[in-house]
C-alpha cells in the first residue's frame, strides 16, 4: 500500500479542457492555437469535462470515503470545477488557469505537484497532455492518464475513465505495481496527410494491471501473408457484401483501405470516408457531414470498419467521426468488421468506448462480434463496453 500522506493520499489532479476536440470533427488532434480555431469552427465541443467526470463518479464509488485522497488541481475547468461537481470536497487548488489555458498551465501545475510531494499525478487528455506532463515529471512519481485525446496512442493511459479509477485505486490500496510505460505521439501534420508517424518520447511511471491499462500503438508487420490476407478480405467484400443504392461508411486503417484499393479508389487511410455505387462521394468526413450526407440521401447505409491496431478499439478510438449519432442512425446491425488473423492475434478482444454509455451498452450486450477474417471466413471476436 502506498504510503499514506498526513492521513491521506495526495493525488494532482489535472484537465486538460480542450483534449478530444479535433476527433467528431475529423481534425485529428487538438495540437496548435490554429487547429483548435478550426475545430471550434467545425462545432466541436469539449469531452475531456465528460470524461473527466465518468473517472470521478467511478472512482467515488470505489472509495471507502472522500477523505481518502487529497487532491491537488488547478481552478476552474482545470480541475476545480469538476471536483465540484461530483461533490469531492477534500482538494486544494494549487494553481490559478486562465481564461485561456496552454500547454505551459500543465507543466506549471505538474511542477508544483512534484513540490507538494504528490503521490501520483492523474492527466485528463491524449498524447499532447502526456508529453507535457512528461516534460516536467519524468520518472520522479507515478502517472496516470485519463484518456480523452484525439491520439490516445501512448501506454499510460487506462483502457477508459472508469478504468483509470480501477487502477488508481490499486494503486494506492497496494494491490498493483509500477511498471514504466512509453510516452508516444504522432506528427498531425503527417496524420492530416494519412501518414502514421508514430515517435516514442520518454518513459513514465504507471500502475500497472493489463486488464485496465492500454497497450501502445504497434504496428501489424507488413509481411506477405499479412497482405495477402489483406487482398482475400478486400476481394470478399467487393465481390459479395457491396451493394448498388447503398451508403457505405469506411472507417480508418490499412485493411479497410485495401477493399477501396480493389475498386480503383483512393481512399484517406486514417480518415473516414464514405462510398455510394463504386465512387467515394465524400472523402475525410466528420461527423456532421456524415449526418448531412445521410440525411440528404436517406439510403440503407452500412459501416465497415477495424480495430485500431494492438489496442483493439471497435470505436471511440481514431474512429470518432463515426460518432454515437452515427451509429444509432445507422445501426449496430448494419457494421461490417474486417480484421486480419495477424491483428486478431494481437487483438483477441475489441473494446467500445464511444463517450455514449447507450451505445457502449448495446455493444456489451451483443458480447459478440462477427469480423471477417479471410474470403467468406468469419470468426467470433468477444466486445467489451469500457463504460
Amino acid at each position: 500500500m502506498v504510503q499514506k500522506n498526513g492521513g491521506g493520499w495526495k493525488v494532482g489532479f489535472i484537465v486538460n479542457p480542450i483534449a478530444g476536440m479535433g476527433g467528431r470533427v475529423g481534425l485529428k488532434g487538438t495540437d496548435g492555437e490554429a487547429v483548435l480555431r478550426r475545430a471550434i469552427e467545425l462545432g466541436a465541443r469539449p469531452v475531456a469535462w465528460r470524461r473527466g467526470l465518468r473517472f470521478l463518479r467511478k472512482l467515488k464509488k470505489l472509495l471507502n470515503h472522500d477523505g481518502e485522497i487529497l487532491f491537488l488541481t488547478v481552478s476552474g475547468k482545470m480541475g476545480e470545477r469538476l471536483l465540484q461537481k461530483t461533490f469531492f470536497g477534500n482538494y486544494r487548488v494549487v494553481l490559478k488557469a486562465p481564461r485561456k489555458t496552454t500547454a505551459c498551465d500543465t507543466k506549471n501545475a505538474c511542477r508544483l505537484f512534484l513540490e507538494k510531494k504528490v503521490d501520483i499525478i492523474v492527466f485528463v487528455g491524449g498524447d499532447g497532455t502526456a508529453r507535457d506532463v512528461l516534460t516536467v515529471v519524468g520518472q520522479r512519481v507515478p502517472v496516470l492518464g485519463v484518456p480523452s485525446g484525439v491520439k490516445v496512442y501512448s501506454s499510460v493511459f487506462g483502457v477508459s475513465p472508469e478504468a483509470s479509477a480501477r487502477l488508481l485505486v490499486l494503486y494506492l490500496r497496494g494491490k498493483c505495481i509500477l511498471r514504466l510505460a512509453e510516452v508516444v505521439d504522432v506528427d498531425e501534420e503527417a496524420f492530416r496527410k494519412g501518414l502514421l508517424s508514430v515517435k516514442v518520447f520518454g518513459y513514465m511511471k504507471v500502475p500497472y494491471e493489463p486488464l485496465y491499462l492500454q497497450s501502445s500503438k504497434n504496428s501489424i508487420p507488413l509481411t506477405s501473408e499479412e497482405e495477402e490476407n489483406k487482398d482475400s478480405i478486400a476481394k470478399y467484400v467487393v465481390e459479395n457484401l457491396i451493394e448498388k443504392n447503398v451508403i457505405y461508411i469506411l472507417g480508418p486503417g490499412t485493411t479497410v483501405e485495401t477493399i477501396a484499393k480493389r475498386m480503383n479508389l483512393k481512399k484517406t487511410v486514417l480518415g473516414v470516408d464514405v462510398l455510394l455505387n463504386g465512387k467515394l462521394i465524400a472523402r475525410d468526413v466528420n461527423e456532421r457531414e456524415i449526418l448531412d450526407i445521410l440525411s440528404r440521401l436517406r439510403l440503407p447505409t452500412k459501416i465497415i470498419v477495424s480495430p485500431l491496431g494492438r489496442e483493439g478499439f471497435l470505436f471511440g478510438r481514431g474512429n470518432q467521426q463515426i460518432s454515437p449519432r452515427v451509429l444509432r442512425k445507422v445501426g449496430l446491425e448494419n457494421i461490417i468488421v474486417v480484421a486480419t488473423r495477424i491483428k486478431l492475434r494481437e487483438t483477441p478482444v475489441f473494446f467500445v468506448d464511444t463517450g455514449d454509455k447507450g451505445v457502449d451498452r448495446l455493444f456489451a450486450q451483443r458480447k459478440f462480434v462477427k469480423v471477417l477474417v479471410d474470403y467468406n471466413e468469419y470468426t467470433m471476436v468477444k466486445v467489451k463496453s469500457m463504460a
